[in-house]
């Protein structure tokens, strides 16, 4: 995204990754009560720690932890290559361990956040700014901490509430339903002090990336949700509630492209974009061009960098893909390859194999050999099997040294909200009406299926609901969430020639408490089954 606000991408500090056992680390910004920020730069400088914490690793590990673990993203070893110890494998399987490189990862970058998010609350509440500016202050950074702790409740369930800093004592676990209160508290108790979005495209471009009403109402609504997981008692009507709230801004309305959401100069224009990552060739994150795209593709593309072969998703996945017209099927590289016109569509010209005139032709099936686990073998023809995604559209600017996309990744979208409404309302909420319509799961449905250019729906189900869910929103952090809602997580998709079988327990639903952290703080329960 080439629009990012300079004042968050000129960030001055560069936070560690604390985990909350860290909480004695000595801290790297020289902002203390004395010197406390009175410029919007200083304030970017300051906060602009908790942005680029979260853009490190949300779509790389974090990830790779909601859609390696479901159907819907998977990276086969082929011929020993980007088996990587077997990480991969064990996130397909569901055979992970309590020192799994990324269980260890995540709960540091989550907690680093939530640490960091009370270390700039504590600074700006002891600050003298006015009180309008701390209220705005503090309503900013206690909306990123609350959705830090949603990623952290949602990923391993029972953590610990950390609400300041220093912290003298080690936090001890608290239960998933008491984590579940605190993001919902902190969240009412801010929402009226968040901007809204206007019809100011500068304000938009200072706002974007940032915490908004509407972004607090979208996280509102996905706790609502997934509230029968989180807390065993269902919460349907509130969804609509916050459904509703976001859709009283008439400043959110879906594009009109479905690719423009997603391409490498996405950003504050996006109509539908509540709240989104934001990437650039500075910004570590997004790697979806090096380890998802098709390697001998690059030159057809207009750029010439050494890339992974390796993910792409599941057979089973992408048979979903098969609304006649739908232009989502078109995020999907599958079956013969031919050169891009730079306008969403294809040439007549084949893409060929570097330096030959073989056309390259990805197959979507994934056939494993036996001699290793989860393997593919390192033939050519291998390699070109398993769909790719260019739904994160090549950056053509994409360079050798970084491979990185500039691509934004969103995390809400009013696409979502739409589809979280429906669901509630299928699931037993009452239907509501926006601007005198009432709005019912198959006119929700309709709506994005008008854009995608897809048939119509009639009587959609809630497991109709799930495959729109698929088709709207893959690879785009869902997955995992959605198939535990559903109670379909641990279903078995096997291909073929495969010598291994899914761990099918649900206790799986719920990634470990990393070992190292336990060792460390005596205070922390393990989850159950592991």
């Amino acid at each position: 995204m080439k629009k990012i606000n300079a004042l968050l991408t000129a960030v001055a500090v560069a936070m560690s990754m604390n985990s909350c056992r860290k909480l004695d680390v000595p801290v790297e910004s020289q902002y203390v009560r004395d010197n406390f920020p009175t410029t919007s730069s200083d304030y970017a400088a300051l906060f602009g720690t908790i942005y680029t914490n979260l853009s490190s690793n949300y779509a790389i590990n974090y990830w790779r932890m909601q859609e390696l673990s479901t159907d819907e993203a998977i990276i086969p070893a082929r011929d020993g290559n980007f088996d990587d110890g077997g990480q991969y494998r064990q996130l397909h399987y569901h055979t992970w361990t309590v020192d799994h490189p990324n269980v260890t990862g995540i709960w540091q970058w989550g907690f680093g956040g939530i640490t960091n998010c009370n270390r700039l609350i504590g600074l700006t509440s002891a600050s003298s700014v006015s009180e309008s500016a701390k209220a705005a202050s503090l309503a900013e950074v206690r909306a990123m901490r609350a959705l830090y702790y949603f990623f952290m409740m949602d990923t391993y369930g029972n953590v610990p509430i950390i609400t300041s800093f220093p912290v003298n004592d080690l936090p001890s676990t608290q239960p998933r339903a008491k984590v579940f209160e605190f993001i919902e508290s902190e969240l009412k108790a801010i929402v009226d002090q968040l901007p809204e979005k206007s019809t100011s495209s500068d304000v938009n471009k200072l706002q974007y990336g940032r915490p908004t009403k509407a972004m607090a109402y979208a996280l509102l609504a996905k706790l609502y949700l997934n509230a029968a997981v989180y807390t065993g008692t269902p919460r349907y009507n509130d969804v609509v509630t916050m459904a509703d709230n976001i859709q009283k801004n008439t400043n959110y309305t879906l594009d009109a492209r479905f690719r423009d959401i997603f391409l490498p100069n996405n950003g504050p224009q996006i109509n539908e974009t509540i709240f989104a990552v934001p990437y650039d060739q500075q910004i570590p994150g997004n790697q979806f061009t090096r380890f998802g795209f098709f390697a001998a593709l690059a030159p057809s593309y207009g750029f010439q960098v050494s890339l992974s072969i390796a993910m792409s998703t599941t057979p089973e996945f992408y048979a979903r893909f098969n609304l006649s017209g739908d232009v989502r099927n078109n995020t999907w590289l599958n079956g013969p390859q031919y050169i891009p016109d730079g306008n969403g569509g294809f040439t007549s010209q084949p893409a060929n194999y570097p330096g030959t005139n073989q056309q390259i032709v990805i197959t979507p099936n994934l056939v494993l050999i036996t001699t290793k686990p989860m393997d593919l073998g390192n033939t050519q023809a291998s390699q070109a099997s398993g769909v790719r995604s260019i739904k994160y559209y090549p950056d053509p600017t994409i360079i050798q040294s970084t491979r990185l996309n500039g691509n934004d990744v969103p995390v809400f979208r009013l696409a979502d909200v739409y589809l979280m409404k429906a669901e509630a309302i299928l699931r037993g909420a009452t239907a509501t009406a926006v601007n005198g319509v009432l709005q019912t799961p198959d006119f929700l449905v309709n709506r994005l299926r008008s854009r995608a250019n897809a048939p119509q729906v009639t009587g959609i189900t809630l497991d109709g609901l799930l495959d729109e869910r698929a088709r709207e929103l893959s690879w785009e952090g869902w997955r995992r969430n959605d198939l535990i809602r559903f109670g379909l997580f641990e279903k078995e998709y096997p291909l073929p020639n495969d010598n291994l079988s899914m761990n099918k327990d649900v206790n799986r639903r719920l990634y470990p408490v990393p070992i190292s952290e336990i060792r460390l703080n005596n205070k922390l329960i393990q989850n159950p089954g592991y």
